[in-house]
């Protein structure tokens, strides 16, 4: 680590995202200032030529991006970070960073679809061949690197599925054939998995989520180790990237809540997918943390925790009824996010990007997000739902 706060490190999770970052702060105020830069001033034309006082121009950071990023690398256990205006903006970053025309990168078939997305259309324009893996299959990984492989692009849990992946195996395999791992580690929000601990190379989050918390603004992260941080720095900045003040600052003020917040989350969470699995019209759910759900056994492994996104798989049934189902809800509501404090549920068809072989269940798989509602009110609104469900 070479940021000002290393004596943090010692302390405990919960600790270290109350009072990281902090040294950006004067007059005794608590949390770092918002400042809103462009034009930097030099004191005068030999420090001006010389170049080194801290901050020379606003795209270059601010004490605001300061602390923000120093929080979470510290939070990550990576080298440093940088802070891009959206989760996908943080993905393709590193695409942009790591990857050349003739590379080849391997993303793991459960990974978001955005991700999907960018691979087959920028990716492909510049001349970079992206595969998929099985997130289901211990050997895909060994088959699908090749000699121009550079990177494998994991995420784990799967997007709206939620496989858990063998990390450490797959970095070892990776770095054997000279690749490097990125993870989008959006999931665990950095606090429940460690990727550096793990293997990775790289850490990626849709800051958007977890860290801000309260779906109020938008924000990624890019995380790396010492090795590579170099290459990723330079990229970063020859792309113009960077994220409004304002919504940094909301972003760290999210994440000094971070750790009650996913407490309250996981243990509703789980007592949501409990309840799940004893339902009639239900046929599996997919919770990570479930005792006996797929991917349990690496989950309690690797992870020191969970939070409130998971799936679960309705028995078959007509389309009336599931959209009866969604209609009745009250408390979750429908909206392609998670992460902040409300709950909600979405129907998701992964067989529109997925590869048949990846995806076998048959029946309308729902995403829910539970939030910080009460646990037995969340419940009722459920029971409302299959009512609803059952009378269509």
């Amino acid at each position: 680590m070479h940021r000002d706060d290393e004596h943090l490190a010692g302390l405990k999770p919960a600790t270290r995202l109350v009072t990281s970052g902090r040294q950006y702060s004067d007059h005794g105020i608590v949390s770092p200032g918002v400042f809103h830069a462009s034009t930097i001033l030099y004191p005068s034309a030999a420090a001006l030529r010389a170049g080194n006082q801290p901050y020379t121009y606003g795209r270059k950071g601010t004490p605001t991006s300061r602390a923000l990023e120093d929080t979470i690398a510290l939070l990550e256990g990576g080298h440093a970070c940088k802070v891009t205006p959206s989760g996908l903006a943080a993905i393709a970053s590193v695409f942009m960073a790591f990857l050349d025309t003739g590379d080849h990168v391997l993303i793991t078939d459960s990974a978001y679809r955005p991700t999907r997305t960018l691979a087959h259309g920028l990716l492909k324009r510049m001349g970079i061949e992206a595969t998929f893996y099985d997130p289901t299959d211990p050997g895909a990984v060994q088959a699908g690197l090749k000699q121009n492989t550079k990177l494998v692009f994991t995420e784990c849990p799967g997007s709206q599925t939620f496989e858990v992946q063998d990390i450490p195996a797959i970095a070892k395999l990776a770095h054997e054939a000279g690749a490097l791992v990125a993870l989008d580690n959006t999931w665990s929000a950095g606090h429940f998995f460690k990727a550096f601990e793990h293997g990775c190379d790289i850490s990626i989050q849709a800051a958007t989520k977890y860290l801000v918390g309260h779906a109020d603004c938008m924000m990624g992260c890019v995380t790396v180790n010492e090795e590579h941080w170099p290459r990723y720095k330079q990229a970063y900045e020859e792309m113009g990237l960077f994220a409004g003040p304002d919504d940094m600052y909301l972003t760290l003020r999210g994440i000094r809540t971070l750790d009650v917040r996913l407490e309250r989350h996981m243990k509703s969470g789980l007592a949501v997918a409990e309840w799940l699995r004893g339902r009639d019209e239900v046929s599996e759910v997919l919770h990570p943390a479930l005792p006996g759900a797929p991917g349990n056994d690496l989950w309690k492994r690797d992870f020191t925790g969970a939070t409130g996104l998971f799936g679960f798989v309705m028995k078959e049934t007509e389309q009336t009824r599931i959209d009866a189902f969604l209609d009745a809800l009250s408390l979750f509501g429908m909206g392609y996010s998670w992460g902040g404090f409300e709950s909600l549920a979405i129907p998701c068809d992964v067989t529109t990007y997925r590869s048949a072989t990846t995806w076998d269940r048959d029946g309308q798989l729902i995403r829910l997000h539970i939030g910080l509602e009460d646990v037995e009110d969340l419940k009722r609104d459920l029971e409302a739902g299959f009512t609803a469900m059952q009378q269509a």
